[in-house]
């Protein structure tokens, strides 16, 4: 099988496509190298615009996956016309030319951003999105947009992700227990902002594994599925790092509780993915911690701006 991936050299494509190439696949990548280019060499390249992307450019992959765009709200926020034209637009067109090039099936990158600000309640994909801030919408918008191609002969499946965290070759530390990490090992102090907000977790080796499942479900398989490790409060990842980076590393560290609104808190259900797709998660926050420290070398440098998405993003729009 034959598999193009808009955006495979970001945080999660770093870590998918080394697992998807010892599964026998050919993959090629679209995408900006703002972050570096950290794929094995066997990856092929197509170095064009999404926009620019033509059918006879897509004729000969059995999949697309769409995993570009601007990845959170401080990038949404900073320039929403530009968001709404990559993760709202670049999907939709994207998924169109793939189905005209005869492609099988498409994959969208979305998020549980969508859901919004919900008080106690376990979201299903039925339940309603009501986002009201950019980078949620504009996923939304892009699930949207894909799914309007879904076919008989075109399966669209659109991944709602838990907040990621984990190592990845291209590393992130803006990341809510990769940022708590961070400074629990460079400052001995964790600052929890808000202790009671919900967020679903999904450690970066749990989110290759949806991919690949995703992407090797019965083609008749379309729909919205929600992909999550586990749904904490941001209180609690606070005290299961603290509890880790202590044991593990010997080091003391300091949680310092603040109660700053946030307009983002939301627990996802996961049993359609569990039960069509055969999404099992394996990992929590403790083993996502684990995972960071046992490759902290690679990445020691935690003042490097290419960790920081915002940092990169303001840095080439200056420049």
């Amino acid at each position: 099988m034959k598999i193009l991936i808009a955006g495979g050299a970001g945080y999660i494509g770093s870590r998918l496509i080394p697992r998807l190439l010892e599964r026998g696949y050919r993959i090629d990548v679209i995408d900006l190298f703002w972050f570096g280019n950290h794929l094995p060499k066997e990856v092929g390249i197509l170095n064009k615009d999404i926009f620019k992307v033509t059918e006879e450019d897509l004729r000969g992959y059995d999949q697309v996956i769409f995993m570009a765009g601007l990845s959170n709200d401080p990038m949404a926020e900073y320039l929403p016309n530009e968001n709404f034209i990559y993760n709202a637009s670049a999907p939709a067109y994207l998924a169109y030319i793939a189905k005209r090039a005869g492609t099988k099936r498409y994959i969208y990158a979305s998020s549980c951003s969508v859901y919004g600000y919900t008080v106690d309640q376990l979201y299903d994909e039925s339940s309603p999105a009501i986002v009201n801030y950019p980078y949620g919408i504009s996923k939304l918008q892009g699930e949207w947009g894909a799914l309007q191609m879904k076919s008989d002969k075109f399966s669209v499946i659109a991944l709602r992700q838990g907040t990621v965290s984990g190592y990845s070759p291209r590393m992130r530390l803006d990341l809510v227990v990769n940022a708590m990490f961070k400074t629990a090992v460079t400052d001995n102090l964790i600052v929890v902002n808000n202790p009671a907000i919900w967020r679903p977790i999904l450690s970066i080796a749990d989110a290759t594994s949806a991919y690949i499942r995703a992407i090797e479900a019965n083609e008749s398989i379309s729909g919205v599925f929600n992909v999550a490790s586990g749904n904490y409060t941001v209180g609690e990842i606070g005290d299961l790092v603290q509890a880790e980076v202590e044991e593990r590393l010997g080091i003391h560290v300091k949680i310092e509780i603040k109660h700053i609104q946030d307009f983002r808190n939301y627990k996802v259900d996961i049993e359609k993915a569990r039960n069509v797709l055969s999404f099992k998660p394996n990992h929590d926050v403790k083993s996502i911690v684990r995972d960071l420290i046992a490759n902290m070398e690679k990445f020691k440098d935690f003042n490097n701006p290419n960790y920081y998405n915002i940092q990169v993003f303001k840095n080439r729009q200056t420049n």
